[in-house]
């Protein structure tokens, strides 16, 4: 999964640099803006992937079939619906984001073009949440390796096709998203539905069930609060950025694909640890458990620092790589060190999160993400007046490690109620 989960940041850096080689920093920042715009309203979905993945390990655990069959049917009919819901409020989207990025007019019409295009997306997008929740739930890592390559590996290829060999530029990236995800939902719906007709049928009314629901909606709530507020926090982030001017809001979307390259290749760690906490807590097998805290956090700390390493050292080739622009490259340069270490700083929270959202423990995971994001809201208020962009890094890391401590503290206490003794 470490593997599958890089190629998405490595669409990012496709698209940023598609649009770099214009050499326009207004576009530059649109398509940043516009990204993160649709990523706190789209991906506050995420939980139909982590969710439907805590639920499904669980089941797997307890050897359930049927009911591992209902939790995606149940996680595909919210996806639909929610998808829907998004396309209608498109309007309304766009003018929010504009809003609250608060950027230069340029830059802001980048950003409608961007975000009216990609919300095409948002069904097929939602539903291969749901499908790679499934997947991963059963430990198919190989599997989810598969759908995902598919998936970034189209956007990537219809980006460069439509952005810069038909010149369509930023719309040509959004649509190629559109198709990309298109193509990976029909491919997964295939691939599952196949499966299911070789698995006992499930029981009637088992997709409606009502308790069922209620249970998903709880969870699902807690961890889209929770997927709400880290993205708000990146929002934040590069609003203030904005304020900043836009050759700052430039360099630091230069600087967060690097941010979210570190990220995904962890979350590979993070879902190992979804899957095998869930397995464990549906078995009702402590070992594992305990196993599955100690790998991850070996592994994810190890994996931190040669990150962490590899960006200091090769950081001034890639952010060449991204844009051409002689003053977006200088100024991303002075912050690469802030970006490096995001990895170091952000590994707990990331392993923890896999573990809490494999246990099913959201409150907990909800009420820590609340905690850490108003020391991030001091801390940015007061260290970004104070020092600039570097403060508006350093806001960043004292968001990632409370997340990752304050986790870290209440599980010894949440794992003894789990497995009694």
């Amino acid at each position: 999964m470490t593997l599958a989960y890089l190629t998405t940041p490595l669409l990012g850096i496709v698209d940023t640099a598609v649009v770099g080689q214009l050499g326009d920093a207004a576009l530059l920042g649109g398509l940043a803006a516009g990204a993160i715009v649709f990523d706190v309203v789209f991906a506050s979905f995420s939980f139909l992937r982590s969710g439907t993945t805590g639920l499904v390990s669980q089941a797997f655990g307890r050897e359930d079939t049927r009911e591992e069959q209902a939790i995606f049917w149940r996680a595909f009919l919210i996806a639909i619906v929610s998808g829907l819901a998004l396309l209608v409020a498109g309007p309304l989207v766009v003018a929010g984001g504009v809003w609250f990025i608060a950027a230069e007019p340029r830059v802001s019409e980048a950003l409608s073009a961007y975000v009216y295009i990609r919300l095409i997306s948002a069904p097929f997008a939602l539903v291969n949440y749901a499908i790679l929740g499934y997947v991963l739930g059963r430990g198919e890592g190989g599997l989810g390796l598969l759908l995902q390559l598919i998936l970034n590996l189209c956007n990537i290829g219809l980006s460069i096709f439509l952005g810069l060999w038909l010149g369509w530029g930023l719309e040509g990236v959004a649509w190629g998203t559109v198709g990309g995800e298109a193509l990976a939902m029909v491919i997964g719906l295939t691939f599952v539905i196949r499966r299911f007709r070789r698995m006992p049928p499930m029981r009637r009314g088992a997709v409606t069930d009502m308790a069922a629901h209620r249970a998903m909606f709880v969870l699902n709530r807690d961890i889209m609060i929770r997927s709400f507020v880290l993205l708000a926090a990146f929002a934040l982030l590069a609003r203030q950025g904005a304020q900043m001017g836009t050759l700052t809001l430039a360099a630091n979307a230069v600087l967060m694909n690097f941010f979210l390259l570190a990220g995904y290749l962890l979350d590979g760690f993070a879902t190992a640890a979804e899957q095998i906490a869930g397995r464990a807590v549906g078995a009702r097998y402590r070992p594992a458990f305990d196993r599955a805290v100690k790998l991850t956090a070996i592994w994810g700390f190890g994996f931190s620092g040669l990150i962490a390493i590899l960006i200091l050292a090769f950081g001034s080739h890639l952010v060449a790589l991204v844009t051409t622009a002689p003053d977006v490259r200088a100024e991303a340069m002075r912050y690469l060190p802030w970006a490096a270490l995001t990895a170091v700083a952000g590994v707990l929270a990331f392993q923890m999160d896999g573990i809490f959202i494999g246990a099913t423990w959201s409150r907990d995971m909800r009420n820590m993400m609340l905690l850490s994001f108003a020391l991030y809201l001091a801390a940015i208020f007061t260290l970004g007046p104070a020092f600039g962009n570097h403060g508006l890094w350093a806001a960043l890391h004292v968001f990632l490690l409370a997340r990752g401590i304050s986790l870290l503290a209440i599980l010894p206490l949440r794992a003894a109620r789990t497995f009694p003794t």
